[in-house]
């Protein structure tokens, strides 16, 4: 008599789109291992979650191509189940469950003990700090808040993510000590909006005493800034920056436009004149930092004057770091009701000349670094070469610097000081200094 084999599930998470989504399947992989359960990240499994991302065009694009991949496989008999999870699932549940019916389940960004119940696992509040990190070991993400209460125009998180909500200072610092005790040496604080963390629970905005706390935490080198909104923004933050070493002289303020009109009808709350001399502010306070944005380029009602106004100001305010994309007309959003009138190929035309400039302003900048010393962090080995970055570097966006590993032996996740060599527009050759 033939028996059925009991196959052990193994439950393989797919994450699409920011490090906010990272994160988050790094918590439900936490959390299903304290269940007992065989969890993977991007690996085989039988039992597939993914994490989709519902911000722009593109990002909906490859979540739902990656949704029917695996309802192919599905059919086909290589997986058991397919769940979906995240910010697209929490926008278009209705229609995704019409037009891809034959998922097993969707979750939104808020209904993780549902999912993890679906999973057969239990949600377990105890586990603060307890994630199964898919970075490097030498760095991992560390969210401090949800959600967003921005008005701007364009933007669909407050949709997707809800209202602000700021993590407790003595509970971020738990996870940030759980992260030093497994070899994290840097933390990449991230939210939809740092500026504001704190309001919502302390009654004032509250960055620079969570930086504060987090510097005391043994093991921890690096603490790096992402995503903090301009107005508003505390500048006590800048402080602390040029008081602790451990936190790098690094920003990334996302000021998406710099034409006062278009800024108005981003209802961004600030104008040209205000966003320059908060830069200069931040220049002359940490004469050091390295200051990372993204911009917006094909807004609806962008003109050619607007775009000439942006592109003189990338070119006289010389970002060390900057990002560029395509405005994408985003339903349910308060642009929405604007006509999306600049064509796709001007967006695109826009988006490349704001980009070459930049490289040339980056190419410049990099020149300069030669024969200059810095710390690096080794990532990882590629080839030929040990990829590291300075303090001055987010990673998988920033530049990189590569040491030749047929000449010096490095181990990824640790620290090395290095002499740069040579420089490219977003590369830089460093050789060990002895």
């Amino acid at each position: 008599m033939r028996t059925k084999s009991l196959k052990k599930n193994k439950i393989n998470v797919v994450t699409l789109g920011c490090s906010k989504n990272v994160y988050d399947s790094e918590v439900l992989m936490g959390q299903l291992k304290a269940s007992g359960k065989d969890v993977v990240h991007e690996e085989e499994g039988n039992i597939v979650v993914i994490n989709t991302c519902g911000f722009i065009n593109n990002a909906k694009e490859e979540s739902v191509n990656t949704i029917l991949d695996f309802m192919q496989k599905k059919e086909d008999g290589e997986v058991d189940k397919v769940f979906v999870t995240g910010c697209l699932s929490e926008r278009y549940k209705p229609d995704l469950q019409k037009e891809i019916p034959n998922v097993d389940e969707y979750f939104g960004t808020t209904e993780l003990p549902g999912l993890l119940k679906a999973l057969g696992a239990d949600y377990k509040h105890e586990l603060i700090g307890e994630r199964l990190t898919t970075t490097p070991k030498n760095y991992a993400y560390l969210k401090i808040a949800e959600g967003c209460d921005r008005p701007c125009s364009f933007c669909a998180i407050p949709i997707m993510r809800g209202k602000h909500k700021s993590t407790p200072i003595e509970e971020i610092v738990v996870e940030a000590e759980k992260l030093a005790a497994k070899g994290v040496k840097e933390l990449i604080l991230i939210a939809q909006d740092l500026t504001y963390y704190g309001l919502d629970i302390y009654k004032k905005r509250n960055l620079a005493e969570l930086l504060e706390a987090l510097v005391k935490v043994d093991g921890i080198e690096w603490i790096r800034l992402h995503y903090a909104f301009p107005t508003g923004f505390p500048m006590d933050v800048l402080d602390v920056m040029n008081r602790e070493p451990k936190v790098c002289n690094y920003l990334d303020i996302p000021l998406q436009h710099i034409s006062d009109s278009i800024l108005k009808s981003m209802r961004r709350g600030t104008t040209q004149e205000k966003t320059t001399k908060l830069l200069q502010e931040f220049r002359k306070a940490v004469p050091e930092m390295t200051i990372r944005t993204t911009l917006i380029v094909g807004y609806p009602g962008e003109t050619e004057e607007d775009f000439q106004t942006l592109k003189q100001w990338v070119q006289d305010m010389r970002f060390e770091r900057l990002g560029c994309f395509t405005y994408s007309h985003e339903e349910n959003t308060h642009a929405y009701n604007l006509e999306d009138d600049v064509p796709e190929d001007v967006k695109q035309e826009r988006a490349n000349e704001i980009m070459e400039i930049q490289s040339q302003i980056s190419w410049e900048m990099n020149q300069e670094k030669i024969g200059k010393e810095f710390k690096v962090v080794i990532d990882r080995k590629e080839g030929n070469y040990f990829v590291g970055r300075t303090e001055f570097d987010s990673p998988d966006v920033d530049n990189e610097v590569l040491i030749d590993a047929t000449v010096n032996y490095l181990k990824t996740g640790e620290f090395a000081h290095v002499v740069i060599t040579d420089a490219a527009d977003f590369d830089l050759y460093a050789d060990v200094v002895k």
